[in-house]
């Protein structure tokens, strides 16, 4: 696995900026003609959707970056994740590049330490989506504490990760590490439904209002 190293993101400047922190397509990317969500109505946080998992010294959390996903955040969440995105944007396509991937699904991931000295193996981390296994095929770190692999408690290092077309965040998926699964996503989707016929609803009501003026 080859790692792309980025710059710096201070402190949780990572957690506001960047892990208010699950894109697919790079760069923008790619909505279905049958789900163009209108950005800046949704209202979910980012752990209202994140899927956690704890091996009992590292917790790791997965957010994929799909556009039908971040597009139901708060406006700032969204806005923040697609700052980050687009500042990381050239890191992103030479990950793409190396993997021979034109339209990769990006997934933010962080690594938590909880007790002092936590090792993490970044290349461990797998989803399953469609019954199919997807292995990471490119990562840009986002904190300097990425390449060394360990963490102290309450440390965190987080990264942008790159995975081949195929996974869908409309459907179950299960998040993957260390022989440890989640299918927390199950819970997310229902949110992320719920969530979508909300947007809509007030995108609709918004442009109603608008056609009839003052």
């Amino acid at each position: 696995m080859r790692h792309v190293a980025v710059g710096r993101l201070g402190g949780w400047a990572v957690r506001t900026a960047g892990v208010l922190c699950l894109l697919t397509a790079q760069p923008p990317n790619r909505l279905t003609a049958q789900d163009t969500i209108s950005p800046g109505y949704g209202t979910l946080r980012r752990d209202d959707i994140v899927v956690s998992l704890s091996t009992g010294t590292v917790a790791v959390q997965v957010l994929p970056l799909d556009e039908q996903v971040i597009r139901l955040l708060a406006p700032d969440t969204y806005r923040s994740l697609r700052q980050l995105i687009q500042s990381r944007s050239d890191d992103i396509a030479a990950a793409a590049r190396l993997a021979n991937t034109e339209h990769p699904m990006l997934v933010m991931v962080t690594f938590l330490g909880i007790v002092p000295a936590a090792r993490f193996n970044p290349d461990e981390l797998f989803i399953t989506s469609r019954g199919r296994l997807f292995r990471p095929i490119g990562i840009v770190p986002l904190s300097p504490t990425w390449s060394s692999y360990q963490l102290d408690a309450r440390q965190q290092a987080v990264a942008i990760y790159l995975f081949e077309e195929g996974i869908s965040v409309r459907e179950q998926m299960t998040i993957s590490y260390q022989g440890l699964a989640s299918d927390v996503w199950t819970r997310s989707l229902r949110l992320l439904n719920e969530e979508r016929a909300r947007v809509k609803a007030r995108a609709q009501s918004d442009a109603g209002t608008a056609a009839r003026g003052p």
